[in-house]
């Protein structure tokens, strides 16, 4: 594995429901700002929020990208979110084959 010129990112978010799930990853696919996205259903989290201790379940969207598309995908998941406050993260991909690399690109413009 040989490190690349361009940073490309595997993108983590959260969401309320697989129906907001598919819809967010619809927009972000469709508008090339993702390459392909995951989504894993039957996630449990357990968070505080305004003092109580809450638990729901939540649905994954893990997703790769280029680290240029960033600020766009941030704007695009935020207009398109539930939540009051998205959790949206992002870790740049390091060791990765070659050949992925290459398909990734090709399907991000």
């Amino acid at each position: 594995m040989k490190p690349t010129k361009e940073l490309l990112c595997l993108v983590y978010v959260t969401v309320g429901s697989i129906k907001e799930a598919k819809q967010i990853g619809r927009i972000l696919v469709k508008q090339n700002l993702l390459a392909c996205v995951n989504i894993l259903e039957n996630m449990t989290s357990i968070y505080k929020w305004k003092d109580d201790l809450e638990e729901d379940g939540e649905v994954v969207m893990s997703a790769k990208t280029r680290k240029t598309h960033m600020l766009q995908l941030i704007k695009t998941v935020t207009e398109h979110h539930s939540y009051e406050f998205p959790v949206f993260w992002s870790y740049p991909l390091k060791e990765v084959i070659r050949s992925f690399c290459g398909g990734l690109r090709q399907k991000l413009i």
